[in-house]
């Protein structure tokens, strides 16, 4: 009767331990690495215009 409270304990134990360990982890390791800026819509639209500039089509000469 002893063997099966200590080992209901410590299954118990190691499962709140487990978790633990994971949700730690989770907070100490990042998601996305912060070498790269995030996207955002105006430095897309800058990269855009930029490429329309140096693409775009000289008027021919009069």
């Amino acid at each position: 009767m002893e063997d099966e409270k200590l080992k209901m304990v410590l299954a118990l134990l190691s499962g709140i331990i487990f978790s633990l360990v994971f949700i730690l982890l989770a907070f100490i390791l990042p998601i996305h690495s912060p070498k790269t800026p995030p996207k955002t819509m105006g430095s897309e639209l800058q990269k855009l215009s930029q490429t329309y500039k140096e693409n775009k089509l000289r008027p021919p000469p009069k």
